[in-house]
């Protein structure tokens, strides 16, 4: 919990003076009975007539005044900090997730880290603005109660000492009954979340195979399963009211019978009876708001575990610190590397080694789970390999600085993700406030300039993912996203694959020609590699073989076998 202090410390005078306003509000709140107390026992029945009578009305008005405008202060000042504190806790969350390595990613995933940003977020930044508000106010309102009965008479003192003690254990149990409910329930929300954002961006997916149906019958289940587990939370919680009333109406009754007795004797004043059953009406208050805090704390401890358990997540992938780079050796080199994702044992890459000389373009081609993609991830160190080394201009890759090193690469990934906004904004993720010249420029490399001026040029809005591209579209814009910085190393994975023959060939045409760039072609199909310098053929995670087209041909008998079933598939 400590860790969280950090995000509070610019709005520590809010907590500590909100937290002192609301404490002069409960000490006002306290003095109230003993006030009326006086008013009763001299006023009315001491012969202080209506003077006294008036003045008690008067000091009590004005110490309400003063509580409620304590309260105004302090519901303001909790206002601000809590809102503050969720907004550090959320970017210091979204830095961190940008700090982990995909394994992280992998582990934790999208659905559960969206789920812990936000709703997470929300209930802990809910119990901070409580923590200011009431924690200490409900808390000394009980206890302050309980002491001044105390002092009243002893004996009915200790009746109500009695009924807040049993108060404050029924609260205890329905805390350790149903903190591990609180826990499975956002477990189970990470599910929901899950299966809705599959939902949605699969949506044409799901309509074209008429699986509707069977969507709604897996979120409707999974829907029940948090709703079976939130009404055993309900059923927990639903003890608390009744029991909190049931102690403490039972001990008015008892402090009644036993004061009429003490009343008949001469041992107490009407107006000790009235501030005792007040101070107890005020033990009630309190209590039910602690139960109501005990409900969100709860909520809150769960929600704050799964928030730290993203911060305890450490990067595989630690920042170097070098940013030399030798560009007379080879601009990749793999050294008897092996590697494996997450939570498996089964090795992806089994045992690679590779040179990429500088300048040179390389080809990968393989079958589908052959390694392709996770050998390039290895490159500019969005995965860090299990064994063996990865080297990038004659450098261990862990010694580089990642910003210095991603600088290196421009990545075109399978999947073409674009980013809401506009075609300019979306190929200054290659290079930060790249020129309209330079933009125009890669555009027209990626095939892309075209369709790009007919819809409107480089501000041309971009919805989100793209939607409002076609799939060769996405991808030639990805393409340009990635050339317009001229990284020395090129990487295209399968990124061709909605494009037609004609304009993959003149798209190869343009990387070919770009100069003092190194490039890596990944594709399923023989015919977009077949003019590499290198190709590399993979198979169950190890290089199966390598060499040019011609040679392949000849003693490859699996690269034989792809480029004789896309030519019969081509006839």
């Amino acid at each position: 919990m400590k860790r969280y202090f950090q995000y509070l410390r610019e709005y520590k005078w809010r907590c500590i003076l909100g937290t002192v306003s609301k404490w002069i509000e409960a000490v006002l709140e306290l003095l109230v009975p003993l006030v009326m107390k006086n008013v009763i026992d001299i006023g009315v029945g001491g012969g202080g007539g209506i003077s006294y009578v008036l003045w008690g009305g008067a000091l009590m008005l004005a110490m309400g005044a003063v509580g409620f405008a304590c309260a105004l202060y302090c519901q303001r000042s909790a206002s601000i900090a809590s809102q503050g504190f969720g907004t550090n806790v959320r970017n210091a969350l979204f830095a961190h997730i940008n700090t982990l390595s995909y394994r992280e990613l992998d582990k934790l995933g999208s659905a559960s880290l969206v789920t812990r940003t936000v709703n997470d977020v929300n209930q802990m930044q809910s119990a901070v603005a409580m923590i200011i508000r009431l924690v200490v106010r409900a808390p000394f309102i009980a206890l302050g109660s309980v002491v001044l009965c105390l002092i009243l008479d002893w004996q009915i003192g200790l009746i109500v000492t009695a009924a807040a003690i049993l108060v404050g254990a029924v609260l205890w149990i329905i805390m350790k009954k149903s903190v591990p409910y609180y826990s499975r329930n956002q477990k189970k929300l990470d599910r929901l979340a899950q299966i809705t954002n599959e939902n949605l961006e699969g949506a044409r997916v799901v309509r074209a195979f008429q699986s509707r149906d069977k969507e709604r019958a897996r979120f409707d289940e999974a829907a029940q399963d948090m709703l079976d587990n939130s009404l055993v939370i309900g059923k927990i919680s639903a003890w608390l009211n009744p029991l909190t009333y049931a102690i403490v109406n039972f001990g008015i009754a008892i402090i009644l019978l036993v004061s009429g007795f003490k009343v008949d004797a001469g041992r107490l004043t009407d107006g000790d009876i009235i501030a005792i059953i007040n101070y107890m009406a005020q033990i009630l208050n309190a209590m039910i708001v602690i139960s109501n805090l005990v409900s969100l704390f709860t909520k809150a401890h769960a929600s704050m575990l799964r928030v730290s358990e993203v911060f305890d997540a450490k990067p595989s992938v630690t920042d170097g610190t070098s940013t030399a780079f030798d560009e007379s050796a080879p601009a990749v080199e793999l050294e008897n590397v092996d590697f494996s994702y997450a939570g498996t044992d089964k090795y992806s890459l089994r045992g690679v080694s590779l040179t990429i000389p500088r300048g040179a373009t390389v080809g990968v081609i393989g079958g589908t789970g052959s390694g392709k993609t996770t050998l390039v991830n290895l490159f500019p160190r969005l995965y860090d390999a299990t064994r063996g080394t990865v080297k990038v201009f004659g450098r261990d890759v862990r010694e580089y600085s990642l910003a210095a090193l991603r600088g290196e690469f421009g990545v075109v990934p399978q999947n073409a993700g674009l980013f809401s906004g506009t075609v300019r904004s979306n190929l200054e993720w290659g290079k930060e406030n790249a020129t309209d010249e330079e933009c125009n420029a890669a555009l027209k490399i990626a095939c892309a300039y075209d369709f790009v001026s007919e819809k409107g040029g480089l501000e041309e809005p971009v919805t989100e993912g793209g939607k409002n591209f076609s799939g060769g579209q996405k991808q030639r814009l990805t393409i340009a996203r990635a050339v317009v910085g001229r990284p020395k190393i090129l990487i295209l994975d399968d990124s061709c694959s909605a494009l037609d023959f004609a304009t993959d060939a003149k798209l190869r045409a343009n990387i070919a020609a770009l100069e003092d760039t190194t490039t890596i072609l990944i594709s399923q199909r023989a015919s977009s590699i077949k003019n590499a310098d290198v190709i590399y053929v993979m198979e169950d995670g190890k290089i199966a073989g390598r060499g040019k087209h011609e040679e392949l041909y000849e003693n490859c008998p699996l690269y034989r076998e792809i480029c004789d079933s896309q030519a019969r598939a081509a006839e």
